[in-house]
């Protein structure tokens, strides 16, 4: 296996952004950026969390043009499951603009000697998997439990108003053992009376 050395500005933004995932653990998204230290920034900008989800880590990282982004991103996993998480094998939604890039993407998260795949070989010991979000379905709840999965996809696959016919959002019978252990009294379970053979066969599944 190949490892790749990190540059001094890309390993040091491996550590600010360990110690902000840290410190967002315990004290939480907004107060940990509050409290980083911003020395070197002209105007500090104030913490902007993501619409609906105020208590997740919301952050940017800025790199020169050529600075190694999708390289960086494939640390950046390890740095999350470990500082954040506190997960062996986490799940990651990796989102780039385009479905160009979503290809390029792909290719070098799957590639051996590539260096985006052996960052994620070496951070989970070879048990990750890597999948096209318009697969998301082969993904197995031992996938989950057993290995680091990352999917790729675009910002515009999930940026829509209207779900209807978006297969992403879409009701798939391939993905109810996924939730084969969530208690009918969970929030966002719909049944309220008990289910025919039909209506189990139309029960939507939601994440809470």
């Amino acid at each position: 296996m190949t490892t790749f050395a990190l540059k001094k500005y890309q390993s040091a933004t491996l550590d600010v952004l360990k110690g902000y995932l840290d410190a967002a653990r315990i004290v939480g998204a907004k107060p940990a950026f509050d409290g980083m230290d911003k020395g070197g920034v002209r105007e500090p900008r104030p913490y902007r969390p993501l619409d609906g989800l105020p208590t997740i880590p919301y952050v940017c990282l800025r790199l020169p043009t050529g600075g190694g982004k999708t390289l960086l991103s494939a640390h950046t996993v390890k740095v999350a499951a470990d500082a954040y998480l506190e997960r062996e094998f986490p799940v990651v939604l990796w989102l780039v603009p385009t479905n160009t890039i979503r290809a390029q993407t792909l290719e070098t998260l799957k590639k051996p000697s590539n260096p985006n795949y052996e960052t994620l070989h070496a951070a989970f010991d070879g048990r990750f998997r890597v999948f096209d979000i318009a697969d998301f379905v082969q993904i197995t709840p031992a996938d989950l439990q057993t290995h680091a999965c990352v999917i790729v996809g675009t910002m515009q696959t999930l940026r829509v108003s209207n779900t209807d016919g978006r297969k992403v959002y879409a009701h798939n019978e391939n993905l109810e053992p996924h939730f084969s252990t969530v208690p009918r009294t969970r929030r966002g379970w719909s049944a309220s009376r008990k289910a025919t053979t039909r209506e189990k066969s139309n029960s939507r599944f939601a994440t809470c």
